[in-house]
């Protein structure tokens, strides 16, 4: 949809634009999307049957909101769609600095020029982006920032301090028929907490020695880490209690919508087999379900999604080091990401020294499951066979596919390799390879095999 051409408010009274107010603009395209079976929501996976119904009864309700949820859960991402539930294009009186309805003038500016230019006082469309505002809580967040000041450049210009046009408003003034956004509220000092009662309540704004009884349309949406609520900064019961809805939100419940995620939200610089996706994913979970991890900061979905990237770029370091044509992650990869990774982990206090013997063992773990339900029911006693025969067999994180799939022992009649890469969707080099790779690790962790790693090499045997 372009933007309307429509440039005056006697035009866009003309051409039959109902005003309506932000709630019922939300209300109006939410049930129109349920309505004809769109998805209001995209790119949110494992929320359908908690989280999702939470919000959509809130705004219905046309409630102000706050998200409570560990990190990495997405509760900005489920802040920042809600724009999508606004009008494409929405008429504003031109140069008014709170996007107000030609309809409806609210600040003496707009209200003068109206009166001075009638029908033909001019207007533009503002994109539904451009009404969805977020800020940061931190704790040096001013009530100036959120909610507005004295202008001492429009004070030199010659106007009493009594002068309403001598305020410069905030944050929230500005998102007038729009989202404002509030990341991690209770890191906002209780002081600018107090700030904004009378925005949510009363919708209006106290600035100084001014209260301006503005009708602000604006939707106050926030996210809040329970740990934070509760122990480094809270949210002060007043303004707690002016929220509508509080939503707890939740890392996924099902290992497909886990793997949806990473696979939405990484950015893969090689080709990255589902079953390295996978094995991420149940590793991610199973941090979650240790006791011997802090459990109240959390594990992140960027952990997982951090992870995909990093074996991804081990697969093109690979490549482009050893001049492979296809750059594909492998089994091998794995060891690097952890390498990384375990900052990104808080571990129980008394599990100190053990962090790397922790992970590596979660790691074996999710590699077991993994190698289970893409393997089961094949037959690997052939392999098992020919390594006992005395073949070793080397890969590693410069060990090219070729290099590899040269050392495996042939299997006489057997068509092994094949099987396993036919389960595993692999066609070229670096996917065999992979896929070989995993059935290896399969034997290993079943202890039918053994495996010696050191100096950038694995060898099985």
């Amino acid at each position: 949809m372009t933007r309307p051409a429509i440039a005056t408010v006697g035009e866009l009274r003309a051409s039959g634009h109902v005003q309506r107010s932000l709630r019922g603009e939300i209300r109006d395209n939410l049930l129109s999307a349920l309505r004809e079976g769109r998805d209001p929501w995209p790119g949110l996976h494992g929320f359908d049957a908690t989280v999702i119904p939470q919000l959509e009864r809130a705004l219905l309700a046309g409630h102000d909101i706050v998200l409570l949820g560990e990190r990495g859960q997405g509760k900005t991402r489920l802040l920042r769609t809600m724009n999508g539930l606004l009008d494409e294009w929405s008429p504003v009186i031109e140069g008014s600095e709170l996007g107000e309805h030609p309809f409806e003038p609210i600040t003496a500016t707009s209200i003068r020029r109206a009166v001075q230019f009638g029908d033909d006082l001019p207007i533009t469309w503002r994109h539904r982006d451009a009404r969805y505002a977020e800020k940061l809580a931190t704790p040096d967040t001013s009530v100036a920032d959120l909610i507005g000041d004295v202008d001492p450049m429009k004070v030199a210009e010659g106007r009493s301090l009594g002068d309403p046009e001598t305020i410069h408003f905030g944050l929230i003034p500005r998102s007038h028929r729009g989202i404002v956004a509030i990341n991690e509220l209770p890191d906002l000092a209780e002081r600018i907490q107090v700030a904004m009662l009378n925005v949510m309540e009363e919708r209006d704004i106290q600035i100084r020695g001014y209260v301006l009884r503005l009708p602000l349309d604006v939707l106050v949406v926030a996210s809040a880490n329970p740990e934070d609520y509760t122990n480094r900064g809270r949210i002060i019961t007043p303004l707690k209690d002016r929220f509508g809805a509080e939503i707890r939100t939740h890392y996924p419940t099902e290992l497909a919508d886990e793997v949806a995620i990473i696979r939405q939200e990484s950015d893969l610089v090689a080709d990255v087999p589902d079953y390295l996706v996978e094995i991420l994913a149940r590793f991610t979970r199973a941090l979650r379900e240790s006791s011997a991890v802090d459990q109240r900061s959390g594990v992140s979905a960027r952990f997982a999604i951090a992870g995909a990237e990093t074996i991804a770029a081990a697969a093109i370091h690979r490549a482009t080091r050893q001049g492979e044509e296809h750059a594909v992650a492998r089994p091998v990869d794995l060891e690097t990401a952890v390498d990384v990774l375990g900052g990104k982990i808080e571990f129980e206090s008394g599990e100190e020294g053990r962090e790397d013997e922790i992970l590596d063992h979660l790691l074996r773990t999710a590699t077991a499951e993994t190698v289970r339900a893409h393997l089961r029911g094949v037959d690997l006693a052939a392999l098992t066979t020919a390594i006992e025969t005395g073949v070793m067999i080397t890969t590693g994180e410069q060990v090219t596919a070729r290099e590899f799939l040269t050392g495996l022992p042939p299997l006489g009649e057997s068509d092994l390799y094949d099987v396993v890469c036919e389960r595993l969707d692999a066609t070229n080099d670096g996917q065999r390879a992979g896929a070989i790779e995993l059935a290896l690790e399969g034997l290993y962790l079943m202890r039918k095999i053994s495996k010696e790693s050191g100096g950038g090499e694995t060898i099985y045997g």
